[in-house]
């Protein structure tokens, strides 16, 4: 067991990841549901339905980036949980929301994929129909959220042959 002034070197570290922990949550948590979120960051039509949200990370080439992916009956968006920071030319911070917001008629398809070398990472490809590749990984429930992105593709690209 460890001893009372392990604790009391723990503790200022420890307090600092809760801190940091409670201001990451407190931007979520007020806005109430997943709707809200969505409603808040995508501009959406009356018609458009909020079909299922989950929690994940977008691989980007500067590295993954935490958010929430939004499936409606319009398109796949994705938004990032915090703002990121860049420079300008003139040296000036530049703070911005990373969103991605892709029409259901313009993705060709989704694959799932999985690290060979640790087959508990698991990732989901979307791929656009002019060959983009938009990789999302680390869903609380993974199985759940590919089926809901499987049907709710399938079912758009069966309505536009219709049409």
């Amino acid at each position: 067991m460890p001893s009372l002034h392990a604790y009391m070197r723990l503790g200022p570290k420890l307090i600092e990841i809760v801190k940091h922990k409670v201001s990451y949550g407190a931007k979520v948590l007020p806005l109430g549901r997943e709707g809200r979120i969505f409603s808040k960051n995508f501009s959406r039509s009356d018609c458009e339905k909020l079909l299922h949200a989950s929690r994940c990370s977008i691989y980007t080439t500067a590295g993954a980036i935490k958010g929430i992916l939004f499936i409606s009956n319009e398109r796949v968006g994705f938004c990032s949980d915090r703002s990121l920071k860049t420079y300008s030319a003139a040296g000036e911070v530049l703070k911005f929301q990373y969103k991605v917001s892709i029409p259901l008629g313009k993705i060709k398809g989704v694959e799932e994929s999985m690290n060979i070398k640790m087959p508990s990472n698991k990732y989901v490809e979307l791929v656009s129909v002019d060959d983009f590749s938009f990789w999302f990984l680390g869903f609380p429930n993974y199985k759940k959220t590919l089926r809901s992105l499987s049907q709710t593709i399938n079912q758009s690209q069966l309505r536009s042959q219709l049409i």
